[in-house]
């Protein structure tokens, strides 16, 4: 029988939605506050679940220091103190706007390959705060 775990990171970083096609006007139409230079931070949560078969000499389904350096890697290292609009290349001005959806749907398509074999990745949440946040359960 599969066992889920999620294990939780955070990291701190800025972002500012702003897009470069349109007029300043247009982006505090849409994007109010969000649109101001040069942008805002947040304490970011990430919390990866992934799911597997049970392991009964272990109790668990995954090598949890495995996963911990794995997240290291994938989330906070790339993402920690960035300003992740002028600091990732995915997430420039006019690519793609540093949004918690967004950075749920990147981090989903780095985390998942590197899985160890038997495990699947279920749900990738990006936590701006308590208030607000992304799931991604998978890429199509």
């Amino acid at each position: 029988m599969p066992v889920s775990l999620t294990r939780t990171v955070g990291f701190h970083a800025w972002h500012r939605y702003w897009r470069p096609d349109w007029t300043p006007a247009q982006n505090h139409a849409a994007f109010g506050a969000l649109a101001d230079a040069p942008g805002h931070d947040h304490h970011y949560r990430c919390a990866v679940t992934v799911t597997g078969p049970y392991d009964p000499a272990s109790a668990a389904v995954v090598d949890l220091p495995l996963l911990d350096l794995l997240l290291q890697e994938e989330v906070v290292k790339p993402l920690h103190d960035t300003h992740i609009d002028r600091d990732l290349p995915d997430f420039a001005p006019g690519v793609t706007l540093p949004t918690c959806e967004a950075l749920a749907r990147w981090l989903f398509a780095r985390i998942a390959p590197r899985l160890s074999s038997g495990l699947t990745l279920v749900r990738v949440r990006v936590a701006e705060d308590d208030t607000l946040h992304a799931d991604c359960t998978g890429i199509d």
